[in-house]
């Protein structure tokens, strides 16, 4: 009981890094209200220095500052031996900027002007997420082309699902929505069932885009499968009892089904699986501009 009370009298401890003023304000009143003891910093030097007096629960972290830009302060964290969660903020929305926050390790990426709401829930699962002891590897941080390994956790897969989706602002909303369904669909999959939900385990995503297309490759751990063998996939079941393959899930402890495959071949133009079923590409064609000729 007193332990409980303890925890309830010592707030989650928040430092705002920003060199404007304004926005420094705005985002202090906000974490405040929500109950988290604020200290601020008006530049990535005065940010770090902080940093290494006192302990904090959550960064964020604006990338344009003065004297030490947020990134250099992020890269800087990952020297410690348990650097707190980082959210870049920033209205620079390049490939170029998002990649960097994902290779030096950052838990979210917010796009500027702030979402006081979408910050709360930000915030919230960043203090929830439990520390990482194996991070995102960052293979190729090209916009043409991504290639990451991640641990096999549908939290470090949900994070990576919003870090791939910010790269794709420039699509109209119905393709990007189409795109991420699919993604998340296919990601999940391949962490739970390939991977077992074994952080230790590796998934490997590629990302290609082009003017044409983009493309995704996720290759899974696992020893790979056969669609009739899976009694806990919509595919594997007949019409005539359509939620069997939620009782298999439950059974088996795993999250509740998704979309499907079915479902999931209608949101992408190709869905080709390997010999093993280990790995899987989709492709989503992007439309011509009206100008282009055929």
């Amino acid at each position: 009981m007193g332990a409980k009370a303890a925890s309830r009298e010592t707030p989650t401890k928040i430092l705002i890094a920003d060199d404007d003023r304004t926005t420094r304000l705005f985002l202090s009143e906000i974490m405040k209200t929500a109950g988290y003891a604020v200290t601020v910093a008006s530049d990535g030097k005065e940010a770090l220095k902080k940093l290494k007096k006192g302990k904090f629960d959550l960064v964020l972290l604006d990338v344009w500052m003065p004297n030490m830009n947020g990134i250099e302060v992020l890269t800087a964290l990952r020297q410690e031996a348990a650097p707190p969660k980082v959210v870049i903020m920033t209205t620079d929305g390049t490939p170029e900027t998002v990649l960097k926050a994902i290779r030096e390790q950052a838990f979210r990426y917010m796009k500027k002007p702030i979402d006081p709401d979408a910050l709360i829930d930000t915030v919230q699962q960043a203090i929830a997420a439990k520390p990482e002891t194996l991070p995102i590897e960052v293979i190729s941080a090209r916009p043409t082309w991504v290639e990451l390994l991640l641990p096999c956790d549908l939290g470090v897969a949900e994070r990576v699902e919003r870090f791939l989706l910010d790269l794709k602002t420039d699509l109209p909303e119905e393709t990007r929505r189409s795109i991420g369904t699919a993604f998340h669909e296919l990601l999940s999959n391949a962490v739970e069932w390939g991977g077992k939900l074994d952080p230790n385990r590796k998934v490997r995503i590629s990302c290609v885009r082009t003017d044409r297309m983009v493309m995704y490759r996720i290759a899974d751990p696992g020893p790979g499968f056969r669609f009739e063998n899976l009694k806990h996939a919509a595919v594997s079941n007949p019409e005539e009892d359509p939620a069997a393959h939620f009782r298999e899930r439950e059974e088996m402890g795993l999250r509740p089904g998704g979309l499907g495959l079915l479902m999931t071949r209608q949101l992408v133009d190709e869905l080709v699986y390997n010999e093993a079923q280990n790995e899987v590409l989709f492709v989503k064609y992007l439309d011509k501009k009206e100008d282009e000729p055929a």
